[in-house]
């Protein structure tokens, strides 16, 4: 089973100064989109699958736009994977979307995996002016629409110029709920199937793996596992909104990986607090 990160930038209180090296030692006090960047190699130097951003816009919060913040890490970092963990497809026109990520599939040398999902947060898509209640309807129309535009067919208007070398788009991994529907669509038209620690019980995932499976998928993923080994982890507070954390001591953290492996994952992606990087090296000692 391979292990990713999640990064989840947000304004760092008293940052100044920058660094060019990658070490958590000299991430501690640089500026947030540094502290991106460095995260960034950090992760790619301890040897980690992937490094992971969600979308959100409309929270109350300072976020950053996933496709743009990937750009970036595109030109400082060479062989980690680069992943959305999802990207909330109805916000966005499709043509436009599919411009977007040709270009990062482009940019990354095909290091980018594109998770896109229908969305579950009503304000990100009052925030925009979408409508939240036919997410599920626009997310299928869409896809079509941006598999189409990836091969160069005039879908809207004028087609899409593709790229040379992005035919076919980017890897597209379906995050979603474990209904036949889904499975069922991940496993026809995509490279693979994002399942939520958040949202999802242990259950529903053993569930999904096998369904998943039985309908001819690839690749499972369990993205969004909040993780926090410090005696007083900041992340506490998510312990009773998340379904699946590594909120833990390193002890039962290593038995829920395991467990997790057991379900027959192939990758597992977990959300490292932006303020802490040791973590990172945290983690890492911990999944060996």
């Amino acid at each position: 089973m391979r292990v990713g990160i999640v990064m989840i930038p947000h304004p760092l209180a008293n940052a100044a100064g920058a660094s060019t090296v990658a070490s958590a030692a000299t991430i501690a006090s640089v500026a947030t989109i540094d502290r991106a960047v460095q995260f960034g190699q950090l992760a790619e130097s301890l040897g980690f699958a992937g490094l992971w951003v969600p979308d959100s816009l409309g929270r109350g919060q300072p976020t950053t736009d996933p496709l743009l913040l990937l750009a970036a890490l595109c030109g400082t970092t060479k062989t980690i994977e680069l992943g959305t963990c999802v990207l909330q497809v109805p916000l966005r026109h499709p043509v436009e979307l599919a411009h977007r990520a040709q270009t990062l599939h482009l940019l990354s040398g095909g290091r980018f995996m594109f998770g896109v999902g229908s969305g579950s947060t009503r304000a990100d898509f009052e925030a925009v002016g979408a409508d939240y209640d036919a997410r599920f309807k626009t997310l299928t129309t869409s896809l079509d629409v941006m598999r189409r535009a990836w091969d160069g067919e005039a879908v809207v208007g004028p087609a899409l110029s593709v790229w040379p070398g992005t035919e076919g788009g980017p890897p597209l991994l379906l995050g979603a709920w474990r209904s036949a529907r889904w499975i069922d669509l991940a496993a026809r038209v995509c490279r693979g199937w994002i399942a939520s620690g958040i949202f999802s019980e242990w259950e529903d995932v053993e569930t999904g793996v096998r369904m998943y499976r039985q309908a001819g998928g690839k690749r499972i993923v369990l993205a969004n596992v909040f993780t926090d080994l410090r005696p007083d982890p900041v992340f506490a507070s998510r312990l009773d909104r998340v379904k699946i954390s590594l909120i833990c001591s390193p002890a039962e953290a290593r038995e829920r990986l395991r467990r997790m492996e057991g379900l027959g994952l192939d990758d597992v992606l977990l959300v490292c607090p932006f303020d802490d990087p040791e973590q990172l090296e945290m983690i890492r000692a911990l999944v060996g």
